[in-house]
């Protein structure tokens, strides 16, 4: 490997010359058995793991590092895996979006204190990718991502199973009474049948899109399947490649433009893209200094048509959208609208990475004048019950929902929600609009995904399956319906959210962008005056940390003392 001539491996402050200290550095490593000539001059490769049995979606990457491993040690370059918090969507309470930032200053910590000239991130479950993209363009040390890949399809009763998905769809018809609770049961094994995240576009799968669209990972990263052998094969060549982007010193803050972000914004428009990755993209860029907004979102998103016929917006999985081609293939479809001059890991360009994209199934990737729909980058509305703006997903929801008036239905907090919600006497009809409050950045804390509210019983048993929701809280990628999300500012710190009482007449037109509360002003002052906050359901800890300085959910949800780049120079030694 040859590095730019003056330019010294960072690594080498810790494992050069003769001293007490490049002793001690290098004496304790060699417990490893290396031989002496592993610190000669070799880029010393950092794999940021995410691994962990408790994440069932990253539970392979053991084996993935390994690959990885390989590939560096090919190319030259000194591999050492460390660890990071790990962020199971599944498992952790109270919920995993409360903990992206924490994983980010770990991420970020590890490398910036650590001898590491660069950095293979191993992302796979939905916070890991933002957290440690996160901390690393914190840092700004030559880095690139490899997503551990999505689960094979599900196969249930002779259909296709999409994980999250069909659990939302299966689970609400044991509600409405039409499937019997042991088929559902059986469908817990036939969803997850193999390694990796889930296999539908949500909210891994779009943030695995998202970085490849970025420019931060090989082509076709996203889509490959963790079972596959190409999973590992592009592991190891993403080993190589680090090694190459260390001699090249090509770093986060060269291909995390605002070029590389707008394309990003129009891929998860294309390809019917999670909600959450506004919140992540928006994060992302605060940490690199790049000025995007909610309003970046809504005019690159909003005549982009969804090309991708994936669950939950379509029909299809990851493995289908693999075998048709792709992220390569959706960017190649958008062509002109894309900034291809975009540098990415590669060191080509966007329309340089491109060249030769093929779309294998014209069902799975459409043709961009025959879309699955028509205008479904995510919308970003404002109103009186929004000023700082909210969310929805076109592309998954009922078409005759995106505009609607009706009466609301308030739940003050979660357990309010799972109290009443199929109470015979709820005042709820298929017309009404539930609203959930309490639900944001410090209102949960952490900003659960639970906007996407279960439909009252009683309306499953008409027949009801989509009506208009609105909170300050998330959802899962995998969701689906006319769910309005991330109100801002939120109910808990006082946001009109908070104001909204059940009867009030609530407008949504996702054509206008607006989100009216058909309330008078005198009445919503008044009701301010008699408004006090919610007491906290967590105190201590990093969950105190975490309330006191959480932005709100047009800013990306990040901390505020995390914001920007602070670099990997560390002024002082250890010794």
């Amino acid at each position: 490997m040859i590095v730019a001539e003056g330019r010294r491996l960072r690594s080498q402050a810790w494992f050069g010359g003769k001293g007490r200290d490049s002793f001690i550095h290098r004496s304790w490593m060699k417990n490893h058995g290396e031989p002496a000539d592993s610190f000669d001059g070799r880029p010393v490769i950092g794999i940021c793991n995410t691994f962990s049995e408790l994440t069932p979606c990253n539970a392979h990457f053991r084996e993935l590092a390994e690959k990885v491993k390989r590939g560096v040690l090919q190319a030259g370059g000194y591999p050492v895996e460390f660890p990071v918090m790990s962020l199971g969507e599944t498992n952790l309470r109270p919920t995993a979006m409360l903990f992206r930032n924490l994983a980010s200053m770990d991420v970020e910590e590890s490398i910036r204190g650590n001898p590491i000239d660069g950095v293979v991130l191993l992302t796979g479950c939905d916070k890991t990718t933002p957290a440690l993209l996160m901390g690393a363009a914190s840092c700004d040390l030559p880095a690139i991502i490899v997503s551990g890949g999505p689960m094979l399809s599900g196969r249930f009763h002779g259909r296709t199973l999409g994980s999250g998905t069909d659990v939302w769809r299966l689970s609400e018809e044991v509600r409405a009474g039409t499937l019997a609770e042991a088929d559902f049961l059986d469908a817990e094994a036939a969803n997850s049948r193999s390694a990796g995240h889930c296999n539908t576009m949500g909210t891994a799968s779009s943030m695995a899109s998202l970085v490849e669209a970025l420019g931060m990972t090989l082509p076709a990263n996203a889509a490959i399947p963790a079972a596959d052998a190409r999973r590992s094969t592009l592991a190891q060549m993403s080993g190589r490649r680090i090694v190459e982007m260390v001699a090249e010193d090509l770093k986060p803050s060269d291909i995390l433009t605002r070029q590389a972000f707008e394309n990003a914004i129009q891929v998860i428009g294309a390809i019917g893209g999670s909600t959450n990755c506004v919140l992540h993209l928006l994060a992302i860029a605060g940490r690199v200094g790049v000025d995007m907004t909610l309003d970046d979102w809504d005019r690159l998103g909003r005549d982009i048509p969804c090309i991708v016929d994936l669950m939950p917006s379509g029909r299809f999985l990851m493995e289908d959208f693999y075998y048709a081609g792709g992220v390569p293939a959706v960017m190649a479809e958008l062509g002109q609208r894309l900034h291809g001059g975009a540098i990415t890991v590669t060191g080509r360009t966007v329309t340089e990475n491109i060249a030769g994209a093929v779309c294998w199934n014209r069902e799975v990737i459409r043709p961009i004048d025959e879309p699955l729909v028509a205008n479904a980058g995510i919308a970003v509305l404002r109103g009186n019950l929004a000023p700082s703006g909210a969310v929805i997903k076109p592309s998954a929801a009922t078409p005759d929902l995106l505009k609607h008036r009706g009466p609301a239905v308030v739940f003050e907090s979660i357990e309010d929600f799972h109290a009443r919600v199929d109470d015979p006497d709820l005042p709820v009809t298929a017309d009404s609009v539930m609203v959930l409050k309490n639900c944001g950045p410090r209102g949960y804390p952490g900003m659960a995904e639970v906007g996407n509210m279960p439909i009252p019983q009683k309306l499953l048993r008409q027949g009801v399956r989509d009506m208009v929701r609105l909170s300050d809280a998330r959802m899962s990628g995998t969701a689906y319906g006319a769910v309005v999300l991330h109100i801002a500012p939120e109910a808990a710190v006082g946001g009109p959210l908070a104001l909204v009482e059940t009867g009030d007449i609530i407008a949504l037109d996702v054509e206008a962008r607006s989100l009216t509360l058909e309330v008078s002003d005198a009445e919503l002052a008044a009701r301010r005056e008699r408004w006090t906050p919610p007491k906290p359901t967590m105190k201590g800890g990093y969950q105190s940390l975490y309330v006191g300085h959480v932005l709100q959910a047009d800013q990306g949800a990040d901390l505020d003392f995390l914001v920007g780049c602070r670099g990997a120079d560390v002024p002082r030694e250890s010794h």
